[in-house]
């Protein structure tokens, strides 16, 4: 098979259409490939439930193994669970899933031992070369002796650490809804939720790659409704929404509503520095609220501001010694799991958190949610540069206005602040704002959209 890899290796990973970009042959490659420039003896592979996942993985791990390396195989899991197998066994790793994307695509992140990321500045783009070069001239010389490929179950392991990290023993009992939209949730929440002082009322954990209920992105407001109206039907105390391959958690409060992840970000930031003694670094990204950086230096702890994105998160985590980051995205990073993203131990916070005193969820999350957001609003433009230019323009000289270029242009006043970043893939902008009050924060956006828009 002939593929333009361009289209499918991305940034931080490889995704695409399944067999129209790439297969099962292309797959062996890429497994060759991590061998060579990983330069590992051993690896860990694992797929989410997708149709064309099985299949795919266990290519991946032919192509590693004819090139020496010895493969563990740890099946259906979350990436998250594959994270952990990571920096549990200490080795490189790869999960074959296409997280919250149309069940016709698949994917593989990649990562170093220890669950450090891999991303085109640090492996991908070195493997993507040596499947291009192999696609076209041929299969890779194999090793003189050939690795072996064995299974290994690490669910019950996983599960157990991460009740390690949060005690959830002498709380009150709870009744949480939880929608794993068909995705890995269904396979992970039973085992780690498993004898705890909750009822669980189960949504959609029927594993299914083809999403028959709704897309396993609870980014779109769209795919919470179900578990909204559940929660209140149930008469329950929250509710919990994973994404296809269960690495994001988004929360619902016991009204139904959503609790925005900046305020989830500030619940377990306050959480881990009080773990810590009052002491620690917080990352949080550029479009994250203002209450994210208030309420870590109320704590006790450091902020620090970063680009979006888990590759720039990890690094900085790693960099800084952080002890927990959080993305506006619903990503949740935690030093104590090997600096990766966990929506479940995120969960598990929240859980304790609440289950830890009478109230209910809202008013807990209340003094975490300061400000009026809008959300991410995408716009489609025919030139990203000539369009983020005439924002530039609208705000620069202003008095009381600043503007930095961190990641995309972040116009700041006192009072307000608003974000516009490009799609790397698609001809979008993306505009994140937020203000003291909800008028304020109206004008602000549209006045922005009005330029944005032209």
């Amino acid at each position: 098979m002939t593929a333009d890899l361009s289209q499918i290796v991305k940034a931080y990973d490889v995704r695409g259409v399944v067999p129209d970009q790439w297969d099962e042959s292309l797959a062996e490659l890429f497994g060759a490939a991590f061998a060579r420039v990983t330069g590992a003896s051993a690896i860990v592979t694992g797929h989410d439930m997708r149709p064309s996942s099985p299949g795919l993985s266990g290519a991946f791990a032919r192509g590693a193994a004819a090139q020496g390396v010895d493969v563990t195989e740890i099946g259906l899991c979350s990436t998250d669970q594959l994270y952990y197998a990571s920096g549990a066994l200490d080795l490189p790793g790869a999960m074959f899933t296409a997280s919250h994307n149309p069940a016709q695509y698949n994917g593989i992140k990649l990562c170093r031992a220890g669950a450090a990321p891999v991303g085109q500045d640090t492996g991908l783009t070195e493997i993507r070369e040596l499947v291009e070069k192999w696609s076209e001239s041929g299969a890779p010389e194999p090793a003189a002796t050939a690795g072996t490929v064995t299974r290994r179950e690490t669910l019950d392991d996983y599960a157990t650490h991460l009740r390690s990290l949060v005690d959830l023993t002498s709380i009150r009992h709870l009744k949480a809804v939880v929608d794993a939209g068909n995705g890995m949730g269904g396979h992970t929440v039973p085992s780690v939720l498993a004898g705890l002082p909750l009822t669980v009322v189960p949504m959609y954990f029927e594993l299914d790659g083809t999403f028959p209920h709704h897309e396993a992105n609870p980014l779109d407001p769209a795919n919470l409704v179900d578990l909204q109206r559940r929660v209140r039907e149930e008469g329950a105390d929250l509710g919990l929404a994973f994404d296809g391959d269960a690495d994001r958690c988004f929360v619902v409060d016991e009204r139904g509503e959503p609790v925005s992840p900046s305020a989830i970000t500030a619940l377990v930031a306050s959480r881990e520095l009080a773990r810590n003694g009052g002491k620690g670094t917080i990352i949080h990204n550029l479009i994250t609220s203002w209450s994210v950086p208030e309420v870590v230096e109320e704590n006790g702890g450091t902020p620090v501001r970063t680009r979006v994105g888990h590759s720039f998160i990890k690094a900085e985590m790693a960099t800084s010694g952080a002890i927990f980051g959080g993305e506006h995205s619903a990503h949740y990073y935690f030093r104590d799991f090997w600096n990766a993203d966990t929506g479940m131990l995120a969960a598990l916070h929240v859980l304790a958190a609440l289950g830890g005193q009478q109230g209910t969820l809202s008013a807990l999350v209340d003094q975490y949610d300061r400000y009026a957001g809008s959300g991410e609003i995408n716009s489609t433009v025919d030139d990203q540069s000539a369009r983020l230019a005439a924002i530039r323009a609208a705000y620069e000289g202003r008095d009381g206005i600043t503007l930095d270029e961190l990641d995309g242009l972040t116009v700041t006043a006192a009072d307000w602040w608003f974000n516009v970043r490009p799609s790397n893939t698609e001809p979008l902008l993306r505009l994140n704002a937020e203000a003291r009050d909800q008028a304020t924060m109206t004008r602000i956006r549209d006045e922005a959209l009005a330029v944005i828009r032209g």
